[in-house]
């Protein structure tokens, strides 16, 4: 059970880091059309400094998970992970709500059973 939390663990750390590619590098089209926004809004320059805002917060939410799988070991892994995946709930919850739905299949449900795999391993 170990080695399917660590393998989801790992795809949701690199789902956030093409996430991140996508806020921060992505044309203005390609953006609104991934995250369900308005081409008009999107080109706002406000609106893109927002956007790139928001993916160096997922780059780094990418990289703890990821580099959580190589720095710890045991049930100390489990429960860094387990940190890192409640905190990609929270952020897939609330981009679901104010983004688009699909948010929450993409980004908040396999950090919702990964988390629970995790916790049911630890206890």
């Amino acid at each position: 059970m170990t080695g399917f939390i660590l393998l989801l663990s790992g795809i949701i750390g690199l789902l956030h880091l093409v996430i991140m590619g996508l806020e921060m590098f992505a044309s203005p089209e390609k953006q609104a059309k991934t995250f369900d926004m308005p081409h008009d809004f999107v080109t706002q320059p406000n609106a893109q400094i927002a956007l790139k805002n928001m993916g160096i917060y997922n780059g780094s939410l990418g990289l703890a998970l990821l580099t959580s799988l190589f720095s710890f070991q045991g049930d100390v892994r489990l429960k860094v992970l387990l940190l890192f995946n409640l905190f990609v709930v929270i952020v897939g919850l609330y981009g679901g709500k104010t983004v688009t739905k699909s948010i929450y299949l993409i980004q908040a449900l396999p950090a919702i059973i990964t988390a629970l795999l995790i916790f049911t391993q630890l206890v």
